[in-house]
């Protein structure tokens, strides 16, 4: 277990003894190709303009979004405090760190990935960008685990502001306390899981291991995914005397991929209504949240007796508080916006996307999401629009934004009865 000294808010230089460096001149940044999607070589692509190699490496171009969404936070924080240091732990063929030093405007990042048969593809890509300014490094790459590359940073004192942990499975959680003791107070940690398995609760004794909740089958699993990704984050820095917050969370298909963005400070574990459990009655479909200490006395108001309680099932701790901050996703939105990455002509997808996740940050919204083909079953209808349902909800009082996990379902407060009573009206039932 790794120990807690204090923090400095003025890092240390990185000690690049440990760590082969490229012995080359540097290249100068060559025109970056803008207009073109795919260019002549098999391996060569673009992405927001920029021109790289994928090389061998493992490469999803469905993790644009992905990376969209961080290139924005990053550039974020870099206006906030004048600075920016990033630590890319697993940088595949480097595309994520070549980005933060392009668009984020990062004065220094740490491209490690654990694979050294990467070492020339991510030379030649994050070669675009001049390797020294002056007598200080730009970027550095490194053929470490990814434990070690942080262990080894924290050890040198040498804190970041930006951790990128773009994992497979769910082993971020196997690297979430060496980044919170390599990270900066009021750093930032985007972290990744695509255990699909154990948040549809296939597994509940590997997201046990992984996360520290067990998880049970549920009807917003991969809400559930990107829950118990946050509540394994708060567990593993409260250990160090640290509290993390959400600033966004998104979930993709592919994969699946859960991302969270978490901002670090010191502080204790959340308030008991943000890290707890999740209750789920199959009989009613209502959920509820149960705190520690209501544990042993949970019970569904549909029902009251013990033949009727099995019909409950359990899943926790995991964080039950908000996915996003509203004013955080607007503040991505509006860079998002001057960088002409939405609005005419950008394309529809990252604004769609951005504005969903304001929407599901209406602190009146529970957790979880009603799929309306549940609703139809339980009401027994044909499954109504969402533009329909939502008006309805709205117009008697109800919080209702649509879900961006799941493309059919709605997040709402108000409960499964009021939703199949609104359903059979809509139909005339």
């Amino acid at each position: 277990m790794l120990s807690l000294n204090p923090k400095t808010l003025s890092p240390s230089p990185f000690n690049l003894r440990s760590f082969l460096i490229p012995k080359k001149p540097s290249i100068s940044s060559p025109s970056l190709c803008v207009n073109s999607t795919t260019c002549c070589q098999p391996n060569q692509i673009t992405e927001r303009g920029i021109l790289f190699d994928t090389g061998d490496t493992f490469f999803r171009h469905e993790s644009a979004t992905g990376r969209d969404l961080g290139v924005l936070s990053a550039a974020l924080y870099k206006q906030s405090k004048g600075q920016l240091r990033v630590l890319d732990a697993m940088c595949g063929c480097g595309i994520r760190s070549l980005r933060y030093l392009v668009e984020s405007k990062a004065d220094f990042v740490l491209a490690n990935d654990a694979n050294e048969s990467h070492r020339r593809v991510i030379l030649d890509n994050l070669a675009q960008v001049e390797r020294l300014e002056g007598e200080k490094k730009r970027w550095v790459v490194t053929h470490c685990e990814a434990n070690r590359i942080l262990t080894d940073c924290y050890l040198q004192r040498d804190y970041f502001d930006y951790i990128d942990l773009d994992s497979f499975g769910s082993d971020s959680s196997f690297f979430l306390r060496a980044a919170f003791s390599s990270l900066k107070l009021d750093g930032l940690v985007y972290v990744t899981s695509t255990d699909g398995y154990s948040s549809g609760g296939h597994r509940p004794f590997h997201s046990l291991s992984a996360f520290g909740a067990y998880v049970r089958p549920m009807p917003y699993a991969n809400e559930l995914g990107l829950r118990i990704l946050i509540g394994g984050a708060v567990r593993e820095a409260s250990v160090l005397g640290y509290r993390v917050t959400p600033l966004f969370s998104y979930y993709s298909y592919h994969g699946p991929v859960f991302r969270v963005l978490l901002r670090m400070n010191r502080g204790k574990l959340p308030e008991k209504r943000d890290y707890g459990f999740i209750c789920y009655c199959n009989r009613c479909g209502n959920s509820q949240a149960v705190s520690w200490d209501e544990l042993g006395q949970i019970r569904c108001p549909c029902n009251n007796s013990t033949k009727d309680a099995a019909s409950l099932v359990v899943s926790g701790p995991l964080w039950t508080g908000p996915l996003h901050s509203g004013a955080y996703i607007m503040e991505m939105l509006n860079l998002a916006e001057q960088w002409g990455w939405v609005g005419k002509d950008a394309g529809t997808g990252l604004e769609k996307l951005l504005k969903r996740m304001l929407e599901e940050s209406d602190p009146r919204l529970p957790f979880g999401y009603i799929k309306l083909d549940e609703v139809a079953s339980r009401a027994q209808t044909n499954t109504p629009s969402i533009s329909t349902i939502m008006s309805s909800l709205h117009k008697e009082g109800y919080a209702a934004s649509r879900s961006h996990i799941a493309h059919n379902a709605i997040k709402t407060d108000c409960p499964m009865a009021g939703c199949i009573r609104i359903a059979k009206k809509i139909h005339g039932c």
